[in-house]
Formats: C-alpha cells, structure tokens, sequence
C-alpha cells in the first residue's frame, strides 16, 4: 500500500516532501509524491528561486492515478504546507476522490501555517481554510503548539487549557491530534515536549533541547511523516509517539554534531529503524 503526500519540495536541503519521502520509504512505505511547490531551498534562508505550483496541476496528477486505476492502493494522504488557499482546495477533492475508491483512508493533515518567533508566514486565507475547511475532514492532525492555538483560538499557558484545546480540535473531527514543539505553560525551556492524543487518553514525551543555530528547518515535516508511519503500524498512539521521538531526535543530534543547518535525513538514515535513544511516553 502506498502513502500520497502532497507537501513543498525543495531542490536542495530537507522540508516538505524532501523530509518526508525518504523516511516514509526507508520504513517500508511506497511514496506517491505530489509537490505543491517547486523551489531552490526552504524560505528559511531568505532567498529562493522557483514557483508555487498550480491547483490544476495537483488535481490533474491525482486524476492520472485514477487513470491507472491504483488509486485505491492508496492507505493515507499526507498534506503539509499548501502554498495557496486554491491547493488547499485541491487537496479537498483530492482527499474526495481518494475515499471514494478506499473509504478507510487515513488523512494526516500538517497544518502548516507558522511558529512562535515568527508567526504566520502563510497566505491570507490559509489558516482559516485549514481551521473550516480542511482540518475536519482530517483523521490525524499535527500541528505545534502556535498551530493548535490557532486552530482552536485557545491561549494554552496550563495543563487546563492544553485539554480545553485539545477537545476543542477533537470535536472538530481529527481522531488523533499530534502536538509537536509543546511549550509547557508557555515557557520555552531546556526541553523540547510532545503531546499525543486520541480522544480518550493523553500522552506527554519530553526530550533534551539540542542546541542548534540556526535550527533547522523541516522538523515538523520529518515528525508528521514517522508518526503517520509508526500510528499505521500499531494503530497506537504512546508507541507511535515513542518510535517518532526517538528517531527525530537522533536525526537532530547528529544534525548537530555536523553543525548543519539542513537535517541530517540521509546521514542519520538508522535512526530511523534503530534508534540511538529511547524515551517513553507518560499517560497524564
């Protein structure tokens, strides 16, 4: 079975579909890779060449997998930054006509959108299309901890208001909601947290802050892909959150040890099967 992940690509360096398609593959996943944009390098650094991609485009490419009649090969859908409000419709119909030949499909929506230090750095519309629009119909929802306070209108500063949001995102209609960068009572601290959730139980994972400057861009992608690839294989949350954290945070270790500002995807490829760290997950 095959994962569809429509996300950015880049030439050079790791975001998007470039930090997804190899990890997802390495684990065992054939990858229908559809990009929504094509540039030089991620935005991070100031400077790109290339192009947003057409909404036509995407639907036109998704129509040929149903021309080849392997649409319904298709297990999940994996979306992350869109680009334009007209892709986020596309991924809409496409999601649309996926369901229609493979009902069970998981979607795993990455509502990318922006980050504490930096705010939005989407198009206007954007984060309104994934909060009506694009996030209810999502099954896993992975956004960090400036997303989930956007998509829930929530201030989260306590474990009260982490829950409030947390049920308030549920009720939206994703099943599973994936916190990436917590900030535990809004503190940016010497540690870096994850929270899982399914509705019913609430996980919390903490790791070491590893000190990298500039910090590399694609985290979020690299993280989205491993716990959609780990939830598929266990169809349990603690164990998805425990495999994707220990993998991520070898791949940012050793992207530290090469004081590189791209992650070390390739480099660091068994940390992806074994991991040099394990951390466990607590219930709270």
């Amino acid at each position: 079975m095959a994962i569809l992940s429509i996300q950015s690509h880049v030439v050079y360096g790791y975001v998007g579909n470039t930090a997804a398609t190899f990890p997802l593959q390495f684990l065992g996943h054939d990858v229908w890779a559809l990009n929504t944009v094509e540039f030089s390098n991620h935005t991070g650094y100031g400077a790109w060449r290339g192009q947003v991609l057409s909404a036509d485009l995407i639907l036109d490419l998704v129509q040929g997998l149903v021309d080849r009649q392997v649409l319904d090969q298709g297990e999940a859908l994996l979306t992350g930054y869109l680009g334009s409000p007209e892709i986020g419709q596309a991924i809409l119909e496409a999601l649309q006509k996926l369901r229609s030949v493979r009902p069970g499909a998981l979607y795993c929506c990455d509502p990318v959108m922006g980050d504490y230090g930096r705010g939005f750095f989407v198009h206007p519309g954007i984060p309104e299309l994934f909060r009506k629009q694009i996030v209810p119909h999502a099954d896993l929802v992975t956004p960090n901890h400036f997303e989930l306070e956007a998509l829930t209108g929530i201030t989260i500063r306590s474990s009260q208001d982490t829950r409030r949001a947390l049920e308030k995102l549920h009720q939206a209609g994703p099943r599973i909601v994936l916190v990436t960068s917590f900030r535990e009572n809004g503190e940016d601290a010497d540690r870096i947290d994850m929270l899982a959730s399914d509705g019913d139980r609430v996980f919390q994972i903490t790791t070491p802050k590893i000190p990298l400057l500039p910090p590399p861009n694609g985290g979020g992608d690299l993280t989205a892909s491993l716990f959609l690839s780990h939830y598929l294989e266990t169809q349990d949350i603690q164990r998805a959150l425990e495999a994707t954290t220990a993998s991520v945070y070898g791949i940012l270790q050793k992207t530290g040890e090469k004081n590189s500002r791209e992650l070390q995807i390739v480099g660091a490829r068994m940390e992806l099967i074994h991991p040099s760290h394990t951390f466990t997950a607590r219930r709270l």
